[in-house]
C-alpha cells in the first residue's frame, strides 16, 4: 500500500472529494483505485479563507511499484515524502514466556502504565500479578463520588488511586508528543478499539475517550489478561520491597511486602507508580533506590464558555460535528524568567476534586465523549524546579513537601471541607478579592469558596501567572474575560521525582526494578503512560528469558 500525506480539503467536502484528491496526486484512473482508508484526519484553523481538513490516507493500487519507481529521490530539505509506502505499524512481541517460570513477574499499580505492561506481559505468557492499592474502577467510581457529592475522602481509592489509574477521572486524551518510532502508541490504541474505544481514536488527531467509556474498557481490559493467566489483585498496597545487597554493592529485588505485612516473592517488580504515589516515593528512596527530583508545574484551572473558546478558534464554523468542541494550547514566557502554560485542556467538561490525602485540596479537569458541558477548562500552570523546593525540604522529596504545602493552604483557604479557594479573573489581575460570580459558573465539586488567591501559590507564580493571562487574551481573544473562573489549585501537573532507570529498564542502582510510567518521572497522559508500560514490560520479558 501507499501512504499519501498532507491532502487537503475543505471542512463541508463531499465524500467523493477525498477519492479525488487521491486520484489527482497519484495521477491515476477511477478504475485503478482499488480502495483505501484514512490513517490520519486533522485540521487547520488558522486559513482566514475557513478551516482545512487534513488527511493522510493508506491507497491500494496495482500500479503502486510504478508510482513509488517515478517518485523523486528524498531530499533533507524537502521534508517527508507526501507520497511513500505504507509504514508497517503492526506490534511485535519482543520475547515468549518459557514453559517454566521460576517467579512471576509483578506489576505495582494498575493505571495506564500497570494496565498496559500486565497486558502485554500476559499477551507475552508471562502471567503478572498486578498490584493495586485501590479498588476495582465501579467501586472506586462510587468512592470518589463520595468525596465529589459528600466531602468525604477515602485516601486508598480516589481519582488517583484505583483501577484505571489518574486517567480514568480525566478527559481520555488518547494524544502525546513522545517520540515512538517502534509504533507503541498504535498499540496502545488498539487494544482501546479492541476494548470498545471509538475506532475513530485510531485516525482522528486528537482522539479522546471519556470517563464513562473508560470505566468498561478498563474492565475489559482487565478481564482480558485473567484470560491469559495474569491475576489483578485490589486493596493491595505495596508498602516495602526486598532488595538484597551482595558483597560487591550489587543491590537485586526479591519481593514485595503488602500492607498486611505479607510478602511476595519476585525477581522481576515493575513500578508503575502514579504520579500522587507520595509514599511509595518515601519508601523507594528509604530503601536506597535511586530517586531524584525533577521539574513538574504549579497553578490553578481556569474555566471559561465553551462557545466563547470554539469561536474564538472556529470563528463562523464553530458547532460544525466534525470540529467538535475546540480546545487550545497557550504559552507565554514571563519577565521574571518564568513559563506559564494551559495543560490537560478539557473541552466542554468539568474542573474535579482530586485530593489523595487528608486536608489537602487538588484540581484536575475532566469530560466526557461528547464534551457537551457548559464550560471549558484548562490548568494554567507556572513551572517550577528543583531550585524552588530548597524553602521546603532537602533531597530527592521535596517537592512533594512543596505540593503538600500548597495543597493545605488550598484547604484552608476554601474552608476546611474540601471545598476549593475561587477568584474570578479580573479580581484576580486587580488583586481584589472576589466577592461574587459573573456569567460563569464554577463546575467544581464539592463547591468553591470565592476569596483572594494571591495567597494560594508562592509570590513568583501569582506574579508570573498575572502576567501570562493578558497575554493569552491576545492569543485567544476573550481568554481574559473579567468573569471567567479561576480555581485553586492544580498541583499534579507530573510527578515531581524520578525513579531513574538505564537503559535496559532496570533502577539505576537496584537490579529486578523497572520504574516505569508518570510516578517514576517517564510520561505524562494516558497515551504516553501506555506506551512506557509495554516499554517496561517488553524490558522485563527480554531480562526474564535472558536468565
Amino acid at each position: 500500500m501507499l501512504r499519501l500525506t498532507d491532502l487537503k480539503l475543505p471542512l463541508d467536502h463531499p465524500e467523493p472529494a477525498l477519492a479525488e484528491a487521491i486520484l489527482a496526486r497519484l495521477g491515476i484512473g477511477a478504475d485503478e483505485l482499488t480502495g483505501y482508508t484514512v490513517a490520519k484526519r486533522s485540521y487547520d484553523a488558522r486559513r482566514r479563507g475557513g478551516i482545512v481538513l487534513i488527511y493522510s490516507v493508506d491507497v491500494e493500487t496495482p500500479r503502486e511499484a510504478e508510482i513509488l519507481q517515478r517518485l523523486p529521490p528524498a531530499s533533507a530539505n524537502a521534508g517527508p515524502p507526501k507520497v511513500a509506502p505504507t509504514p508497517d505499524t503492526s506490534y511485535r512481541f519482543v520475547a515468549r514466556a518459557p514453559a517454566r517460570l521460576p517467579l512471576r513477574p509483578v506489576v505495582v499499580g494498575f493505571g495506564p502504565c500497570g494496565l498496559f505492561a500486565g497486558l502485554v506481559l500476559a499477551q507475552m505468557g508471562f502471567r503478572p500479578i498486578i498490584l493495586e492499592r485501590g479498588k476495582a474502577v465501579r467501586e472506586r467510581t462510587r468512592d470518589t463520588w463520595g468525596l465529589w457529592r459528600n466531602k468525604i475522602l477515602n485516601p486508598e481509592s480516589n481519582v488517583q488511586f484505583g483501577e484505571g489509574g489518574a486517567g480514568t477521572f480525566s478527559d481520555g486524551k488518547l494524544y502525546s508528543q513522545i517520540r515512538d518510532p517502534h509504533h507503541h502508541g498504535r498499540k496502545v490504541l488498539t487494544e482501546f478499539v479492541k476494548a470498545g474505544a471509538p475506532e475513530e481514536i485510531a485516525y482522528v488527531s486528537k482522539p479522546h475517550i471519556g470517563t464513562f467509556r473508560l470505566v468498561s474498557m478498563v474492565e475489559q481490559m482487565r478481564a482480558t489478561i485473567e484470560s491469559l493467566g495474569g491475576q489483578v489483585r485490589f486493596s493491595q498496597r505495596v508498602d516495602d520491597v526486598v532488595v538484597e545487597t551482595h558483597s560487591a554493592g550489587n543491590r537485586q529485588v526479591r519481593g514485595v511486602v503488602l500492607a498486611d505485612g505479607s510478602e511476595l516473592r519476585a525477581d522481576h517488580v515493575v513500578m508503575a507508580l502514579g504520579h500522587s504515589a507520595r509514599d511509595s516515593f518515601a519508601m523507594l528512596h528509604a530503601r536506597g533506590v535511586f530517586v531524584e527530583a525533577k521539574p513538574f508545574s504549579i497553578g490553578f484551572r481556569i474555566e471559561h464558555p465553551q462557545s466563547l473558546i470554539d469561536n474564538a478558534r472556529f470563528g463562523p464554523q464553530a458547532g460544525h460535528p466534525l470540529l467538535g468542541a475546540a480546545d487550545y494550547k497557550l504559552v507565554h514566557h514571563c519577565r521574571n524568567g518564568r513559563s506559564v502554560y494551559s495543560f490537560c485542556m478539557c473541552p466542554g467538561g468539568t474542573v474535579v476534586a482530586a485530593a489523595s490525602e487528608p486536608g489537602r485540596v487538588v484540581t484536575n479537569g475532566m469530560s466526557q465523549y461528547s464534551r457537551n458541558e457548559r464550560n471549558a477548562n484548562a490548568a494554567i500552570v507556572c513551572a517550577i524546579t528543583p531550585e524552588d523546593y530548597a524553602a521546603y525540604g532537602d533531597g530527592p522529596l521535596a517537592g512533594i513537601a512543596l505540593q503538600r504545602h500548597w495543597e493545605a493552604r488550598a484547604f484552608e483557604l476554601g474552608g476546611g471541607e474540601y471545598e476549593a479557594p475561587a477568584q474570578l479573573v479580573g479580581d484576580f489581575l486587580r488583586d481584589a478579592p472576589s466577592t461574587g460570580f459573573g456569567t460563569v459558573l464554577p463546575s467544581y465539586t464539592p463547591g468553591v469558596r470565592l476569596g483572594d488567591l494571591g495567597r494560594s501559590l508562592p509570590d513568583y507564580a501569582i506574579a508570573a501567572i498575572r502576567e501570562a493571562l493578558p497575554a493569552f487574551d491576545k492569543q485567544l481573544r476573550g481568554f481574559g474575560m473579567d468573569d471567567a473562573v479561576l480555581t485553586g489549585v492544580e498541583t499534579r501537573t507530573s510527578s515531581p521525582v524520578r525513579i531513574t532507570r538505564g537503559v535496559d529498564g532496570h533502577s539505576l542502582n537496584t537490579r529486578g526494578l523497572f520504574p516505569a510510567g508518570e510516578g517514576a518521572g517517564y510520561a505524562g497522559g494516558i497515551l504516553s503512560a501506555g506506551v512506557d508500560g509495554i516499554k517496561a514490560a517488553e524490558a522485563v520479558a527480554l531480562s526474564m528469558i535472558a536468565v
